[in-house]
């Protein structure tokens, strides 16, 4: 390989993996951050915990709907018209632009942030699924775990170094000349847009489009998309490991996202301080950063397999001491806990599924991979949220998601990675 094309492998490889920095900031600042903790004391103020744990839970699951019910037909849209990137250009412009719009919500306007939200998350999540699909775009079988570990690595520390600027902001305020908190978190969400904006341009510029036989546009292409949706319905039929992964993966996932999503609620409603919380979450991004490398190389070494079943023991250790915990320093215990695997399931999980698909239709596939994920998170926060108001207790709520990862874990055990990679190879060859 001539040191041209070493140097334009590694530019597609980073262009890629920079997208995760970009979007991650949404992750950070938004969704588990300053979302939450900004809606229950500010646009649910007046509301009990309970109720606006409900709202915050329910807002999640519709979003989490909607990607269930888009995932798989945008994915077959894309792949048959070879518009991967046009589309996820399309949900990312629609996550900045409703990231931003969370800036002018009013005080006690709980329904106006609700939705900007859900968009929000929609795009965030939309783009996600082309996002991942390019993967095979960018990176050979061989590298897929350390490819897929890196972005997840750039996704921390991108999305922890703005959400310490933010935190900064809200702490002193006068420094940024802002008013008060209020305002420092209100530009944060403007902080977000702008960032995400920015550094999703390198995978727009530089990440190339797959090149298909047979392209076709406009509605031929949404056409064509639902005659592959039927096709993938039928090759998941044929590729029964596949069928089991995403069995399992739609389990643990939902307790990772729910733990996402829902740390900082659960925290606010243990009683403990909300800088408290935030100093955790900024402690879980910069641990991630080294621990996603670190489980890359992990995943080369024993499996990416046998490394994510890894991650799900500790995530459910780390749930049961949740239930029983009390101190604030218990809490920064889990956050390290959590930084050390968070990023390492997240990506080998990736990593796996790329294997066990054809790389062909890794749009479609991965719209399945990012419908269940979704439609996982649908379950975890309502259930919480539900739990959390029928018995009054957040720590109650907490438990169901043991449930989930142990029974996730079960099934991934009985995946075999082997069998699925051939079979993939040759349904390629079909």
């Amino acid at each position: 390989m001539t040191t041209l094309t070493q140097h334009t492998e590694r530019r597609k490889v980073l262009s890629w993996a920079f997208y995760d920095w970009a979007n991650s900031a949404f992750a950070t600042t938004v969704m588990a951050g300053f979302f939450p903790l900004f809606f229950k004391e500010y646009w649910s103020a007046g509301n009990s915990a309970s109720v606006s744990t409900f709202q915050l839970g329910a807002a999640n699951s519709l979003a989490s709907i909607v990607i269930v019910v888009l995932a798989p037909v945008l994915g077959s849209i894309a792949d048959r018209g070879g518009a991967k990137k046009r589309h996820l250009v399309f949900f990312a412009a629609m996550g900045v632009v409703m990231t931003g719009a969370l800036y002018l919500v009013a005080r006690g306007a709980w329904q106006h942030a609700v939705f900007l939200y859900i968009m929000a998350v929609i795009g965030f999540s939309g783009s996600n699924i082309f996002y991942d699909s390019l993967i095979v775009s960018v990176s050979s079988e061989e590298r897929l775990d350390e490819v897929s570990a890196l972005g997840f690595a750039l996704g921390y520390l991108g999305g922890g170094l703005l959400f310490a600027v933010n935190v900064a902001m809200t702490l002193w305020p006068h420094l940024f000349g802002l008013a008060d908190a209020g305002q420092a978190v209100r530009v944060s969400f403007v902080s977000v847009a702008i960032w995400w904006a920015v550094f999703s341009i390198p995978i727009i510029v530089w990440v190339p489009e797959p090149k298909l036989a047979g392209v076709v546009t406009g509605w031929a292409a949404v056409r064509g998309g639902f005659r592959q949706l039927r096709e993938t319905f039928r090759h998941l039929r044929q590729l029964r490991v596949v069928m089991l992964f995403l069995a399992a993966y739609w389990l643990y996932i939902d307790g990772v996202d729910t733990i996402v999503r829902m740390a900082v609620d659960y925290g606010i409603a243990l009683g403990f301080n909300t800088n408290s919380l935030i100093l955790a979450l900024l402690i879980t991004q910069f641990v991630g950063f080294p621990a996603a490398i670190g489980f890359g190389m992990l995943g080369r070494r024993i499996g990416a397999k046998s490394a994510v079943l890894i991650g799900i023991a500790v995530y459910i250790g780390v749930t049961v001491f949740g239930y029983f915990m009390q101190e604030t320093w218990e809490f920064y215990v889990l956050a390290i806990v959590v930084g050390l695997v968070q990023g390492g399931v997240q990506s080998l999980s990736r990593s796996l599924y790329a294997r066990i698909i054809p790389a062909t239709k890794a749009a479609e596939f991965f719209g399945f991979y990012n419908m269940l994920g979704k439609f996982a998170a649908v379950l975890g926060p309502l259930l919480m949220g539900i739990v959390s108001v029928v018995t009054g207790s957040a720590r109650a709520s907490i438990l169901s998601v043991v449930v989930l990862f142990a029974v996730g874990g079960v099934l991934l055990y009985r995946v075999d990675e082997t069998a699925g990679t051939r079979m993939a190879r040759d349904l390629e060859r079909v």
